[in-house]
């Protein structure tokens, strides 16, 4: 009779593995997704930076071939929509780009603009 109950006990446990697999899938989905995102939000930071030194370097020149907003908006991955501000102030120019971070889950945006400057001096007209 013991033997008997051993495998009663056996069979009741079958599938549990795969009951605790799919409680704890979703959660590593979230984790996965959050680690994307914040992939993300990084990858936008510095494609912001890039895009504000590329505008301000443009500017800061004597006889630039474009823009500085041209050359900001062409430093930058396509799919990204920077948003090109350009401050000349005496002897530099700071041009600030903004770009908004991507979501992965569309209609979730829990992060906000990323907003980065740079300030490059102006060339010498003089030579």
């Amino acid at each position: 009779m013991t033997g008997l109950t051993g495998l009663t006990g056996r069979k009741r446990d079958r599938g549990s593995a795969s009951l605790e697999y799919l409680g704890v899938l979703p959660i590593l989905l979230l984790l996965a997704l959050a680690g994307i995102q914040l992939g993300l939000v990084a990858y936008t930071a510095g494609q912001a930076g890039t895009a504000a030194r590329a505008a301000a370097r443009m500017e800061a020149r004597y006889d630039p071939p474009v823009s500085g907003q041209t050359a900001g908006n062409n430093a930058v991955s396509d799919w990204l929509d920077p948003q090109i501000g350009i401050d000349t102030t005496g002897d530099s120019v700071t041009a600030t780009a903004t770009i908004d971070v991507p979501s992965v889950i569309p209609g979730v945006n829990i992060f906000g603009p990323v907003h980065r400057s740079a300030t490059m001096p102006k060339e010498d007209t003089t030579s």
